[in-house]
């Protein structure tokens, strides 16, 4: 008589690899949280530091004082884009001293 052998995975082992693909996941998923956190941070820092080279320069070539208020429609020559921090724009600094702030109330973007 010939034994008939059955192929194919044991419940045991699909359960083991499911196992093992969650434990990767459960790792993975917050570190991926934690560094888009940190890239969307780091980039608008990065808005705030261009928003602030262009109102240096509209201030240098204007022989603008620090107290001299500064308009949108000044500085849309130094900004190829207005950048934005996710869905809102940035404001314009309305002085050459006034550092740019992020347009997001709750958050710690600060140059």
């Amino acid at each position: 008589m010939k034994k008939l052998k059955k192929k194919g995975f044991t419940l045991v082992e699909i359960m083991i690899v499911v196992a093992i693909i969650g434990l990767l996941a459960a790792i993975a998923i917050p570190n991926f949280v934690r560094a888009r956190t940190t890239a969307q941070t780091n980039s608008c820092i990065a808005n705030l530091k261009q928003l602030e080279g262009a109102v240096q320069v509209w201030a240098i070539e204007t022989g603008a004082g620090d107290t001299d208020a500064s308009v949108l429609s000044d500085l849309t020559p130094y900004v190829r884009r207005w950048p934005s921090c996710g869905t809102s724009a940035y404001a314009a600094p309305t002085s050459a001293s006034q550092t740019p702030t992020c347009p997001l109330a709750n958050t710690d973007h600060v140059l």
